[in-house]
């Protein structure tokens, strides 16, 4: 992604100084994005700004330390400082930016793993096949690959973990922002259900900070194995269970079901019937808590509407705006009650039945 000044020179026949880029910059910035992500990706694999955390460093010595040649190492972070992803603060010496530092391990808002993700051969596979997806209304990793993006996910177990590690992360960063909107206190006593809750992140955090909500964590089989260890580690063990299953066929038991970014994967169609499934297997007071992006009207700016073209081309899903939501709600049987927005990208959005 280049980089392009806050302010533009001025027009040399009226001297008015032109805000933001001009639309050639513009227009370049989108173009070259490919570019910005494989870079990325190159950087967070060498952890290149967990190295600079004690401060400014050479090209030279971090080229030694992570085994790649110094000058496309340069080229390649010369690139992203003029992005404002880390600064040249002397010829050939780097050091941290803001948005640098959420390249950091270890920080409760770190996106390394998600920028990671981003940059995985897959998505490099698939979108420029987009075309297939305007065409046809089809997934695009079906085309490329052969199989849906999930048995993409379970035939290739390195991407798969590399996708958990993305989703664990990002729910580290949104799960605080919901539980500062949100009490789950009216379920003290109960049993929540997080459904295809992934490493667990989200119902562990609710569960903690609500010692009195019992907790079910449901996914694949292959993915929360890989959440025993955490639960075990925070000594969650007697206030979890973990179960596995399909959910397209049925969900376990529970008061409360919680999903964060898990409907937004699936066309109405198939969300519908999650919902449904979630509808037969809870009582009459259940309540659903969704943790999903709602998209802005108009021409705002809004993550989601980028996050909609991942859904479109790997998962077959769609981003929703309210009107969207409520309406899915209700082919499901439950009524939406409550958008509420949090400081992270996510709304929580709670429904109860309607009949």
């Amino acid at each position: 992604m280049s980089s392009a000044p806050a302010v533009s020179q001025g027009n040399a026949n009226t001297g008015v100084q032109q805000q933001g880029p001009r639309p050639a910059e513009q227009l370049f910035q989108m173009a070259l994005g490919f570019m910005a992500t494989a870079a990325l990706g190159c950087v967070v694999e060498l952890a290149i700004a967990d190295r600079l955390k004690n401060g400014p460093r050479g090209v030279a010595e971090l080229a030694a330390e992570t085994g790649v040649k110094e000058d496309p190492l340069y080229r390649v972070l010369r690139a992203l400082a003029s992005a404002g992803i880390f600064s040249e603060t002397a010829p050939r010496v780097f050091s941290l930016t803001p948005a640098a530092e959420l390249l950091c391990s270890g920080r409760k808002d770190s996106l390394r793993d998600m920028v990671y993700w981003l940059a995985q051969r897959v998505h490099f596979e698939t979108f420029p096949e987009m075309m297939h997806s305007l065409k046809t209304g089809e997934t695009v990793v079906e085309k490329v690959h052969g199989v849906s993006c999930f048995e993409y996910f379970e035939k290739n177990r390195e991407t798969s973990e590399i996708f958990n590690n993305a989703m664990t992360e990002f729910s580290a960063a949104v799960i605080p922002a919901a539980l500062e909107a949100y009490d789950f206190g009216w379920l003290n006593g109960k049993t929540l259900v997080d459904i295809a809750g992934g490493h667990g992140k989200v119902l562990t955090e609710i569960l903690q900070k609500y010692p009195e909500i019992h907790g079910k964590l449901f996914d694949l089989e292959h993915v929360v194995n890989g959440a025993k260890p955490r639960i075990e580690s925070l000594g969650l063990s007697g206030q979890c269970d973990v179960c596995h299953g399909d959910f397209f066929k049925e969900v376990p038991a529970g008061d409360a079901y919680v999903m964060k970014h898990i409907i937004h994967d699936w066309d109405d169609a198939k969300a519908t019937t999650i919902l449904k499934n979630i509808h037969k297997a809870s009582p009459k007071a259940a309540r659903v808590v969704l943790l999903e992006g709602v998209i802005a009207p108009g021409n705002t700016p809004h993550l989601g509407k980028w996050i909609d073209l991942e859904m479109l081309l790997l998962p077959g899903g769609r981003e929703r705006n309210e009107d969207e939501f409520r309406a899915l709600f209700a082919g499901a049987g439950f009524r939406a009650t409550r958008f509420v927005e949090t400081k992270s990208p996510l709304c929580v959005i709670e429904a109860v039945k309607a009949n």
